[in-house]
């Protein structure tokens, strides 16, 4: 089977143990993450091949970057070891009615500073089936933001399905460009996207029209008027009860149909972080497995559902137990 191809920054995690606050902890607990590599992540461990496109910094902490996701077995052979800083972020876990929080700390990274000539995307995709990036990063520097565009452009030539999570992040887009400039011509090249009402308010300034019954698809409809490559917008509903409680829907417009899942209640959530990219993930394996696009919407919101009962960023839920929740048994109960 051909690789699955992602590409995107990777950030060390930093977080007290359980549900502390910075205030109450001495340590803090490292794991790796980034929207796109959780996606190849998440693949591999679906038994999807996949690789992930980076670059870290050439030291200690930009090889155990790599070596975290090489254990988890995505192919880290492109990265491009350069530049001398690892991006950080920290996380506090919240419970109940207290929310999550997180702290940046990635400025002037590695990846940040990456140059668009460092990638030879056309050796990168001889071998894909499927090209994954997200808007993050494009946010991270316009030299990201045109490598991908470059990436895109490659990807396009060679018949590769391409795939996006928009993930409008307001405060990462710094360098002098706006998201509403830059995400227009990205999107154009892509076959599916993750797109939410918000972030095509915010991105491409389409709202759902004043007398629909379903906001997701008037907006949806209208995206697929302006980018006529887009095949399919989905999404999740998430009805926030608190911190530990949701309810998770996969929703999605086919161009032609509107499809929703059943809900899943998911309670207590351990770690929603990644969540979304368990979502993409699921999605793609579905879309490569399964006959229906119902089967592979459904596929994809219970492997995230999945996720958010695990710690970290990545989704390390297997085939069966995605399939077991999509079967119906949502009980967790104890397996001997």
């Amino acid at each position: 089977m051909k690789q699955v191809v992602t590409f995107g920054e990777i950030m060390m995690r930093l977080s007290p143990p359980l549900n502390y606050r910075f205030i109450q902890t001495d340590n803090l607990e490292i794991t790796y993450g980034g929207g796109d590599a959780n996606v190849a992540a998440s693949l591999a461990r679906l038994g999807i091949p996949a690789a992930h496109v980076t670059c870290f910094p050439d030291n200690e902490l930009g090889q155990a970057a790599s070596q975290s996701f090489q254990k988890l077995g995505v192919d880290m052979s492109h990265t491009v070891f350069r530049g001398e800083r690892l991006g950080l972020y920290f996380l506090e876990v919240g419970a109940s009615m207290r929310a999550s929080k997180i702290v940046y700390d990635r400025f002037n990274s590695a990846f940040a500073n990456l140059q668009p000539e460092w990638f030879d995307w056309e050796e990168i995709l001889k071998d894909a089936q499927w090209f994954h990036w997200t808007g993050i990063t494009a946010a991270v520097s316009a030299t990201a933001a045109q490598a991908c565009r470059d990436a895109i452009k490659v990807a396009r030539r060679l018949g590769i399905t391409v795939s996006a999570d928009v993930n409008y992040r307001r405060n990462l887009w710094q360098y002098g460009q706006k998201a509403q400039d830059v995400m227009p011509e990205l999107v154009e090249g892509c076959d599916v996207i993750v797109c939410t009402e918000g972030d095509a308010d915010d991105l491409f300034s389409i709202k759902a029209e004043a007398d629909t019954s379903n906001r997701f698809e008037s907006v949806a409809k209208q995206l697929a008027q302006r980018f006529p490559q887009v095949k399919k917008v989905i999404a999740t509903n998430r009805e926030t009860l608190s911190a530990s409680h949701n309810r998770l829907t996969g929703i999605m417009f086919n161009g032609q149909n509107y499809i929703e899942t059943q809900a899943y209640d998911i309670v207590p959530i351990v770690d929603r972080i990644g969540g979304g990219d368990a979502f993409i993930a699921g999605f793609i394996y579905g879309s490569l497995n399964y006959p229906t696009e119902q089967e592979a919407l459904t596929f994809a919101v219970a492997a995230s559902a999945l996720k958010h009962t695990i710690h970290g960023d990545v989704n390390l839920a297997t085939v069966a137990e995605v399939e077991q929740v999509v079967g119906g048994d949502t009980s967790g109960r104890l397996l001997r």
